[in-house]
C-alpha cells in the first residue's frame, strides 16, 4: 500500500499524536497508509531559524532513508522543503504553502494565527516568494511557544482573541493555523469565527491524496 510520510521535524511526541489524530479521518478504505513521524534528533520545538537550518539536513536524510509515495513536511517555516524535493522524485509537500493555496481557493483574504510574533516576518518572507503577499488581510501571535499550546485554556482564549481580531479587524475571508501543533483546535475554531479555518498538515494531505489518486487513475 502506498504511504504518505507526515515528517514533524521537531522531537515533541505530543504534537507528533496531535498530527496523527487531526489526519485519521484522511484515512480512507482502500488509499494510501498515512504515518505520522518525528525526528528524535530534532528541538522540541522549531521556533527560530537556526532551528529551521538544523532540521534541514535531518528531513533529506530521512526522506533519502524512508521510502513513500509521498511526503510531508509538517512544520509551517516549511524547512528544506527544496533540497527535500531534489532528495526524491515523489512528490514532496510543505504545510505553509499547501495551507496557503487552500486558503486562496476559500477566500479573497486570508488570514495567518503565529505562535510568536518573530514568526511573522520569517512567514511574510515565503509569501513573497509565492507572489501571494497581497492577498494577506493580516497575520497576528499568539505569543505561546510550541510546548505551550497544549495548554488548551490558555491557546484557546488567545486563539479566539487572536482569529476575531483577524477577521473583524483585518478582513480575512479564512484563517490559516500557522503551525502544526494547532490541529486539534481547527474544526472549534472554524464554528467560533464563521469563516473557514485551515489546519495546513491536513491541507498538506489533501494534496497529497489527490496527487496520488489522480496518478493511479
Amino acid at each position: 500500500m502506498a504511504t504518505i510520510l507526515v515528517i514533524n521535524p521537531n522531537s515533541n511526541p505530543a504534537v507528533t499524536a496531535g498530527l496523527d489524530r487531526a489526519l485519521e479521518a484522511f484515512r480512507l478504505p482502500g488509499g494510501p497508509e498515512i504515518r505520522c513521524v518525528q525526528l528524535e534528533a530534532g528541538p522540541f520545538g522549531i521556533e527560530s531559524e537556526a532551528d529551521i537550518a538544523a532540521v534541514a539536513p535531518l528531513l533529506v536524510e530521512r526522506v533519502r532513508s524512508e521510502p513513500a509515495a509521498a511526503y510531508v513536511i509538517a512544520c509551517y517555516s516549511d524547512p528544506g522543503l527544496a533540497a527535500c524535493r531534489e532528495a526524491t522524485s515523489a512528490p514532496v509537500f510543505g504545510i505553509q504553502e499547501s495551507a496557503v493555496l487552500t486558503a486562496l481557493c476559500r477566500a479573497d483574504r486570508f488570514g495567518v494565527v503565529a505562535i510568536l510574533a518573530r514568526s511573522i516576518e520569517r512567514h511574510r518572507r515565503a509569501l513573497r516568494q509565492m507572489g501571494v503577499l497581497d492577498r494577506l488581510a493580516g497575520e497576528r501571535a499568539l505569543e505561546l511557544r510550541v510546548h505551550e499550546l497544549a495548554e488548551e485554556a490558555r491557546t484557546w482564549e488567545r486563539l479566539v482573541t487572536v482569529g476575531r481580531a483577524l477577521v473583524r479587524e483585518d478582513g480575512a475571508g479564512a484563517v490559516i493555523l500557522g503551525c502544526a501543533g494547532m490541529a486539534g483546535y481547527r474544526a472549534r475554531l472554524e464554528a467560533e469565527l464563521g469563516v473557514p479555518v485551515i489546519d495546513p498538515t491536513q491541507a498538506a494531505v489533501g494534496l497529497a491524496l489527490t496527487t496520488l489518486l489522480a496518478a493511479a487513475s
